[in-house]
């Protein structure tokens, strides 16, 4: 028994001096930049975020979903890096007269002409629709063709 007793005083003495155990978790990295927000949306684009922002921040952002969207389902896609990246264009059936006017060559004048034959004869059915706009020529199409998309 005392053989017990002095094993249980020496453990004691060995275990209970010992250094707290310190656990130091690294910080959690933040994120803040631009997003690229496409698919059923009403103004696909760029968006700036930070680590405060929402999924439903950064979707009512872009207009928030467009008619017929599926708000039940949301890609989100990080690309590694160096993978190259889709250059963003402008959906001209459903651009604000704003997002047009960035076009170049397009202006106030052509972006409000853009909204009025979307208005009027209902939207783009492809990008080269674009010449029956008043103001809008071969060459002005020819500079923001890659800039600018056409859906449905």
């Amino acid at each position: 028994m005392l053989a017990i007793i002095a094993g249980a005083a020496v453990f004691a003495v060995r275990c209970g001096g010992a250094e707290p155990l310190e656990i130091t978790l690294a910080p959690a990295p933040e994120y803040n930049g631009e997003i690229a927000v496409g698919g059923a949306v009403n103004n696909p684009g760029i968006y700036p975020f930070s680590d405060d922002d929402t999924i439903g921040d950064i979707i009512r952002a872009a207009g928030g979903p467009a008619p017929g969207a599926d708000a039940g389902q949301v890609a989100l896609v990080i690309p590694e890096v160096g993978q190259g990246e889709a250059p963003q264009r402008v959906d001209i059936n459903r651009a604000a007269v704003w997002l047009l006017e960035a076009l170049p060559g397009i202006g106030e004048e052509r972006a409000q002409a853009i909204v009025a034959y979307r208005e009027q004869s209902g939207p783009f059915r492809d990008i080269y629709e674009l010449l029956n706009v008043p103001g809008i020529g071969e060459t002005t199409l020819a500079g923001i063709q890659d800039m600018i998309t056409v859906t449905d």
